[in-house]
């Protein structure tokens, strides 16, 4: 006797579920990275759109970008454990990975830290 046919309903995947190919989600997280690093030096707003006290020269502080650059890594992160969860086990991960993840968006942070701090402006 045949085993009977399952419905066409089953072999569809979901559509309202977000599927990421494991390649995809890694340079979605960098890209995030790179965009968050450097969003505390492109603007003079907290995350983009909350009012920060200025200093005297009418700018936010360096102390104020270098809080949001701690908060952006720990969101960066939160994100990335997500995807990671998502996708199947969480791997532990010791010091080591967390020193190497904090100098790495200190280096996507540099391009707007050049803008904000190195760039000579035309008076």
């Amino acid at each position: 006797m045949r085993a009977p046919l399952q419905s066409s309903r089953r072999l569809r995947p979901e559509r309202n579920r977000l599927v990421l190919n494991i390649s995809v989600a890694g340079w979605l997280i960098i890209a995030l990275a790179a965009f968050a690093a450097n969003l505390p030096f492109i603007n003079e707003r907290l995350f983009g759109f909350l009012p920060v006290p200025k200093n005297k020269e009418g700018r936010k502080s360096v102390w104020w970008r270098l809080l949001e650059l701690l908060v952006l890594y720990f969101i960066v992160g939160a994100f990335a454990y997500l995807l990671e969860s998502r996708a199947g086990n969480v791997f532990t991960q010791r010091w080591e990975f967390y020193a190497v993840t904090v100098f790495a968006f200190l280096v996507l942070a540099y391009p707007g830290y050049v803008f904000r701090y190195l760039r000579k402006r035309r008076l």
